[in-house]
């Protein structure tokens, strides 16, 4: 005689999860590889549970992101719009803290912010969403999530029982498909860096493989092989004459002069003869014929920095030259021809200064050929570290140095620095942290007072002992995110604290690990 089961009806539910168990231990055993598909084994789960969907998902431990790995009962959509970060959402916090989550009723909780944009509700009822963590050797590889009907008979650790059986089942399959993961991530990774080096290979030594550099150096390599005229446009402090520099050296004119005007520190009455030479006698003072800087470049490049700040009168002169190809030295009446290429900077808003009648249109229209907007540091702080180390390196020949390193609440400190002057700014204050230092290491009280606060310096001691504790804490947690640039796995292993509670701090310490990530 058959009992009857009230979850289910006549056939016995208990005999029902162990032939499900049995079923899903076989696939595991039959399988000789640990990458086995596991979309089979949520199949048969939620088809057993009764349940509308369920997932598995497997943490990155390098970037701390949780992606969807398997599904069952969702679209490929869904299934792509699975992405959490550490400690976000049910499956980020189910991870983060190693513990099983139920909601009963998901369209009622906060707590579930349904990233797969599913229904929350079928046919007016309820939904329940069960969370357990996938752990194998203490360590969380990832969560299998299932979401079926309410049902107030089935009771919350019933279902945690249950689906931590078969993940336990799973774990190590989970954790060979993490291990996957993560080589895959670190393969791409290395893959974007060799591309920086060897296909976007920084033009004459210049710092920075953020996105938004590389594009610069392709625009660099593409413009430089040509004749055409170059505008570089950004704030001051910016390198633009390294811009210039590199476009000369990428050019077939590189084994000519490259000639630099600092359009802004010659005295309007001493510019034109700067530019286009003179004759003797051409005013007081002109004992002797002279090559103006457009003569000397003959062949090469001439870089005409801060070209917004020239007078007028020069600006009608230069677009002869940039129009005709020629011009006369002061006092002359013999045309020379000008076979030479123009690289234009300024920090200036040109187009603000034609409406104010201080540039000439018709000069900026022949200057803005081929634009190049190059971006200020504060825009782009990813390169800020390895300018650092170029800065240190830079100094220590210069001045018999031998630091070794920077610590990362200095660093940190560069980080969220506005750079009003950018990386010329940068570079002094490297300068100065390289002679303050006493013992080799850059630390955040040998940075200017500019840059110091409160935490950075560590002058805060209100909160007493525990204060003093975290913050200490919170620096050796940096520096072993430094000396592993930014992977946690690694840190915690020279913490000699789990990869958990690691993970658990850098979030009450709001510690960006992608900074660390150079």
């Amino acid at each position: 005689m058959s009992i009857s089961c009230k979850k289910v009806g006549n056939e016995c539910y208990g005999f029902r999860e162990m032939s499900l168990l049995f079923e899903i231990s076989q696939r595991l055993l039959d399988s000789k590889e640990l990458s086995i598909d596991l979309d089979p084994i949520m199949s048969l789960l939620v088809k057993h549970m009764n349940a509308e969907r369920g997932f598995i998902t497997l943490l990155n431990r390098q970037s701390n992101t949780i992606l969807i790995e398997s599904s069952y009962g969702m679209s490929a959509t869904q299934h792509a719009r699975g992405k959490y970060e550490l400690g976000e959402g049910i499956i980020g916090r189910v991870i983060e803290l190693a513990r099983p989550i139920v909601i009963s009723e998901i369209s009622k909780s906060k707590l579930f912010i349904n990233k797969t944009k599913s229904e929350l509700t079928k046919d007016g009822n309820e939904l329940t969403f069960i969370c357990v963590p996938l752990v194998i050797d203490n360590v969380v590889a990832g969560a299998l999530s299932l979401i079926r009907i309410y049902n107030s008979k089935i009771s919350n650790e019933e279902d945690i029982q249950f689906l931590s059986i078969v993940g336990s089942m799973i774990a190590k399959t989970a954790r060979s498909k993490q291990k996957e993961l993560e080589e895959l991530e670190s393969l791409r990774e290395q893959n974007r860096e060799l591309k920086s080096k060897l296909g976007n290979d920084n033009p004459r030594g210049i710092i920075g493989n953020s996105s938004k550099m590389r594009d610069i150096y392709t625009l660099v390599d593409r413009v430089a092989k040509t004749s055409s005229t170059v505008l570089l446009r950004g704030e001051s402090g910016i390198g633009k004459e390294l811009f210039a520099a590199a476009i000369h050296e990428g050019s077939s004119r590189k084994d000519k002069n490259l000639i630099k005007v600092n359009c802004s520190a010659l005295p309007d009455s001493l510019i034109e003869s700067e530019l286009f030479g003179h004759e003797k006698g051409a005013f007081t003072g002109a004992d002797q014929m002279r090559k103006g800087r457009f003569e000397m470049a003959s062949g090469g490049t001439i870089f005409l920095d801060e070209i917004g700040d020239l007078p007028m009168s020069t600006q009608v002169k230069l677009l002869r030259v940039i129009q005709e190809r020629e011009f006369e030295r002061l006092g002359g009446s013999e045309t020379i021809k000008a076979d030479v290429r123009i690289v234009c900077a300024t920090n200036r808003n040109l187009e603000e200064s034609i409406n104010t009648g201080e540039f000439r249109e018709d000069l900026f229209y022949r200057i803005n050929v081929f634009p190049i907007f190059i971006p200020p540091l504060r825009e782009r702080r990813d390169d800020i570290p390895s300018l650092v180390d170029h800065f240190i390196d830079k100094f220590n020949k210069k001045n018999g140095f031998d630091i070794k390193r920077i610590t990362t609440s200095a660093l940190n400190m560069l980080m969220t620095h506005r750079w009003p002057g950018n990386i010329r700014e940068l570079e002094n204050v490297i300068e100065r942290a390289c002679i303050m230092t006493k013992d080799k290491t850059i630390n955040s009280y040998d940075l200017p007072p500019t840059l110091q606060t409160a935490d950075s310096t560590n002058s805060v001691k209100d909160g007493g002992m525990t204060a003093v504790v975290e913050q200490l804490e919170k620096q050796l947690i940096r520096d072993a995110l430094t000396s592993t640039k930014g992977n946690a796995t690694k840190a915690a292993e020279i913490l000699k604290i789990t990869e958990r509670m690691l993970g658990t701090r850098i979030k009450k310490y709001k510690i960006e690990t992608w900074r660390f990530k150079v």
